[in-house]
């Protein structure tokens, strides 16, 4: 039986919103910068559609709506319930608010922690379902078309026209392969995905075929993994202090399947998770039944902590220390 979150009844799919542009270095900190200077404006939704937002963000209509998609989808902005008002996160903030830990994006932890954000959570559909459920290593671009295609009609969703997905696999591709540029093209269109640096997604062969490159992720730190644990654990089960190295490793938006990493690479990780939360969480492999163990679920702030661990230079400048109760 088909589970998780797409699977779910009541899910809304999201199919569209980037307006086909890939998420580009410099978008999330003009977001951030924009919502930050308007914030206790009551309207401040309107930062990104007002008559002056071509000139404030220095691009076209469409590409302000990208920026806005791209900051709600990594976690830099959100809106406030209830309000026409949007607002920095705590995760924006840490970033290229006070705490500037990464303001150019030039730490991999934050291209890692976006790639989570994005292919993790259930929110972007084709990006949820080409890593955790599509079932091969290689693909190419119409697999994955046909896949989506066939998952909307298989749950009845509407709006999600072939020209639709079709549109929203090019820029899943485009977010994780990096594109041949035309001598043409605008400094805009020249710049690439922060995400293609992931080296998550190749290109093989001929055109439009490529594999997804499971196996050892060298620049993927502690911190972000960790955070990532905590978070699937936290939305795979709330209440259960125990999860199966199966679900870790397997199950829809798991750590194993977002990060495309091996069993052995898995292992490697918790246990360095382990050390890090200082036995908050342990590792534990007894009569063959592998498992993870938590004391307690990790606290907000704690969460957060585990993240800026990745960004040791900049914490130790800045006199910051990660801290478990």
């Amino acid at each position: 039986m088909l589970r998780g979150p797409l699977y779910e009844d009541g899910y809304q799919p999201q199919l569209s919103g980037h307006e086909t542009f890939p998420l580009r270095y410099g978008w999330l900190k003009k977001a951030f910068d924009a919502v930050r200077e308007t914030e206790d404006d009551e309207n401040n939704r309107s930062v990104f559609s007002a008559d002056d937002a071509i000139a404030r963000f220095g691009v076209g209509k469409n590409m302000v709506a990208s920026i806005r998609h791209w900051a709600t989808a990594a976690g830099v902005i959100e809106e406030v319930s209830g309000e026409r008002r949007i607002r920095c996160t705590e995760f924006g903030d840490m970033l290229f608010g006070e705490g500037r830990l990464d303001p150019y994006m030039e730490n991999p932890a934050t291209s890692w922690h976006i790639h989570w954000r994005l292919c993790g959570r259930a929110e972007k559909t084709t990006w949820f379902w080409a890593f955790n459920h599509f079932p091969a290593l290689l693909f190419e671009r119409d697999m994955l078309v046909r896949g989506v295609v066939k998952l909307a009609g298989e749950r009845g969703w509407t709006r999600s026209s072939i020209a639709t997905i079709r549109r929203d696999v090019s820029c899943f591709v485009r977010t994780y392969v990096a594109q041949p540029v035309s001598q043409h093209a605008s400094y805009e269109d020249a710049l690439e995905s922060p995400l293609t640096e992931l080296g998550l997604i190749k290109p093989i062969g001929r055109r439009d075929s490529f594999r997804f490159v499971r196996g050892p992720k060298p620049s993927l730190g502690t911190g972000v993994f960790s955070y990532a644990v905590a978070d699937f654990w936290s939305r795979f089960s709330r209440t259960t202090n125990t999860l199966s190295f199966e679900a870790l490793s397997y199950e829809p938006g798991s750590p194993g399947r977002v990060f495309l990493l091996d069993e052995n690479d898995l292992v490697d990780l918790l246990g360095k998770m382990e050390s890090l939360t200082k036995g908050i969480y342990r590792w534990s492999e007894t009569a063959g039944l592998k498992q993870f163990i938590r004391k307690r679920a990790l606290t907000t702030e704690e969460t957060l902590n585990l993240l800026a661990v990745d960004y040791k230079a900049h914490i130790e400048r800045r006199g910051l220390r990660e801290s478990f109760g």
